[in-house]
């Protein structure tokens, strides 16, 4: 278990911080511990992510906030090109094809994303 990883109940940001489509990066620090994951919003939804690709565990946005393709409708590792489906983190194409993000629980509270249980 990573010590820097947020616990569940923490507020991450205003929902309307994050655009539809859109996504938003946050990382968290303990000592020499350091937790990075984004949430993604799309058709209404929230989800969360581990920022790390499963192909080589390099972050995926290598701009800040650019998790998405220019169209808004997957996931993009800009390190290699991986893309992944929004609603579950399945790598569609590139080299990590079959493998998964790692989701990060996250929901809406009180007009609020914060850190879901799990």
């Amino acid at each position: 278990m990573n010590l820097a990883r947020p616990a569940p109940g923490t507020r991450l940001c205003a929902l309307d911080e994050v655009a539809d489509p859109g996504a938003r990066g946050f990382s968290f620090r303990q000592g020499d511990r350091l937790f990075a994951g984004f949430v993604v919003r799309s058709a209404g939804r929230v989800l969360g992510y581990i920022d790390r690709c499963p192909h080589a565990g390099l972050p995926l946005a290598m701009v800040p906030d650019r998790f998405l393709t220019r169209e808004g409708d997957l996931i993009l590792c800009s390190a290699h090109g991986a893309l992944f489906r929004i609603a579950d983190g399945q790598c569609l194409a590139g080299p990590c094809v079959g493998k998964a993000l790692t989701p990060w629980p996250v929901t809406v509270a009180d007009g609020a994303v914060v850190v879901g249980e799990g």
